[in-house]
């Protein structure tokens, strides 16, 4: 059986964290004997979007991975760019039909709380890879 391939788009922003949530992101991808054939690196979560798009684009891309994480600022900002971002990804998922799982942690977390949340890079890819099998066993059946 082939491999799963996974894109994965992961934001520049907030670095420290971000980092290490695709650091995780590879270690479970290796674990589920899934294979990475694209990172894309993008300013921040606004940008998100239009990275998992181009993936999606990709041929030897089966699913792809978003890490990202929102810290709350003193406005509302954070929770417009969490809120868009989802919305967009959502939408790609099912215009693709390709799996797109969130890993974007935030918003309205603290920096603190965000190096807690690193983990749901590793629940990301297991998604992702979850998806890809249930679509693929839905297609053998029909």
């Amino acid at each position: 059986m082939d491999k799963i391939k996974l894109g994965i788009v992961v934001s520049e922003y907030n670095f420290d964290i971000t980092m290490v949530m695709l650091e995780r992101a590879k270690v479970e991808s290796e674990f589920l004997g899934a294979e990475i054939s694209h990172i894309l690196y993008v300013p921040g979560t606004f940008e998100i979007p239009l990275g998992v798009k181009a993936l999606l684009e990709k041929n030897d891309v089966d699913a792809v991975v978003t890490l990202g994480a929102v810290i709350e600022g003193e406005t509302e900002h954070d929770a417009i760019i969490m809120e868009n971002a989802a919305r967009k990804i959502e939408d790609l998922q099912i215009e693709y039909s390709k799996p797109v799982a969130l890993g974007i942690t935030g918003h309205g977390m603290t920096r603190l709380q965000a190096m807690e949340r690193v983990e749901k890079a590793r629940e990301a890819v297991h998604s992702a890879v979850k998806m890809v099998n249930a679509l693929k066993n839905l297609n053998r059946k029909a």
